[in-house]
């Protein structure tokens, strides 16, 4: 019963913050170049890569969020594994052709200097590698190390919420200067997540492994 309830906790919340980013990202639609996190990039979205770049990022990676719940649902992964693999690959898709690429395209003008840059081009590289990693250990037939590798993949994709919600967290509490909060979010809001998975992965895959083999 307290694992189910758990469970629904931990989706509701998902969602609920799946939805606020719709609600930020619809603020695009129809095409604009002037609103929400824009006015304070208007230098960087007359350069033309960087608006290709920006409008990619947002169109594309709202779409990860519903994937990345098809790819961690056991439900659909148990009765609908057609959907399952095919949202995967429309997943992998996305990150490795068009929100990886944009993303690392945008982190050379992130706010915050050379910190915050510094951080995004990470977190872009390893988000890209992770997810090609979750790919390449499904061609070995790997499925260890697949789900390993997809859910670190995942943990990144769900920066975009952490990111937000750490900024908003931490201007609450601290009152700190605008860079200052790029800066530490721009760390905080993808290291924390990857902390977490690494700690999903050793209490429910690897230490579910090392079981299996002590009682084979």
């Amino acid at each position: 019963m307290l694992a189910r309830i758990s469970k629904y906790i931990i989706w509701g919340s998902y969602f609920y913050f799946s939805f606020l980013l719709l609600l930020i990202t619809i603020q695009y639609i129809p095409y604009h170049t002037d609103v929400a996190f824009l006015r304070i990039k208007q230098d960087e979205i007359a350069l033309d890569y960087y608006k290709v770049a920006f409008f990619t990022h947002v169109y594309t990676s709202i779409f990860l969020m519903l994937l990345g719940f098809l790819q961690f649902s056991k439900t659909i992964k148990r009765k609908y594994i057609k959907l399952h693999r095919w949202s995967g690959r429309v997943y992998v898709i996305i990150i490795l052709f068009l929100s990886g690429p944009s993303g690392l395209v945008m982190s050379y003008h992130a706010n915050g200097g050379v910190l915050s840059k510094t951080a995004f081009v990470i977190l872009s590289i390893l988000w890209m590698s992770f997810t090609f990693l979750s790919v390449y250990y499904v061609w070995k037939k790997d499925m260890i190390n697949h789900q390993k590798f997809a859910i670190r993949s995942f943990a990144l994709t769900l920066s975009a919420i952490s990111l937000r919600l750490f900024k908003y967290v931490i201007v609450f509490l601290f009152h700190p200067q605008q860079m200052e909060v790029y800066r530490i979010v721009a760390w905080l809001g993808w290291t924390f997540n990857l902390f977490v998975a690494e700690i999903i992965i050793f209490y429910f895959i690897s230490n579910k492994m090392k079981t299996r083999q002590i009682n084979q």
